[in-house]
């Protein structure tokens, strides 16, 4: 059976004995090896789901809360996990399929950062979704660092469970802005087009 996380990022630090998996927006990673998730989110929402028994979980990275119910395909070009709705079942589906059962999973949610000025709180708007995704599903969320102004850089222990978070003051790089940025623009365009009356 082939990897279905094979075209994941893997790399090592020297802080850690454990290998580091790096996801991006739109990724999931999903392991019941002893292993490290690794994201950076800005107004994205990332989910840390495992069950500690069967000693599976895993992370995802989501951007948008649901692709809006009009729409017949993927606006994201096929990869659907960069939605939450998608992500967070992929994710638990995944979990679920390599022995984790669905009572014993453990939940914590991070990111949802405003990083940048506008009209539209992107990371609000993801932050508020999964709360009520995970109300609607009956789980509970053990931990939750979301909303504020930071990006996040997180590592996630899988055979722990631990988190370590860091909260960027000061953004090196115009990465996470630009990319924001599309988003909103994304956003924008989505609207705009729902507001138009045909007759």
């Amino acid at each position: 059976m082939s990897d279905p996380f094979a075209h994941v990022r893997r790399m090592r630090d020297s802080r850690f004995s454990q290998e580091i998996a790096a996801i991006l927006p739109g990724e999931f990673f999903v392991s019941a090896t002893p292993m490290i998730v690794y994201t950076v989110l800005g107004s994205c929402v990332s989910a840390c789901i495992r069950d500690p028994i069967a000693g599976v979980g895993g992370m995802n990275h989501f951007m948008l809360p649901a692709p809006k119910e009009h729409q017949s395909g993927d606006a994201w070009g096929g990869e659907s996990t960069r939605y939450g709705s998608y992500a967070m079942e992929s994710l638990i589906n995944e979990i679920l399929k390599r022995g984790g059962l669905r009572h014993r999973l453990e939940v914590k949610l991070f990111g949802g950062g405003k990083i940048y000025e506008g009209n539209i709180d992107i990371g609000a708007n993801n932050a508020a979704w999964a709360l009520e995704y995970l109300k609607n599903e009956g789980l509970e969320a053990q931990k939750t660092d979301l909303g504020d102004v930071y990006p996040r850089k997180l590592y996630y222990f899988l055979d722990s469970g631990r988190v370590l978070m860091k909260k960027i003051q000061r953004v090196k790089n115009d990465t996470i802005f630009d990319r924001e940025m599309q988003y909103q623009k994304q956003l924008v365009r989505e609207q705009e087009s729902s507001n138009v009356t045909l007759f």
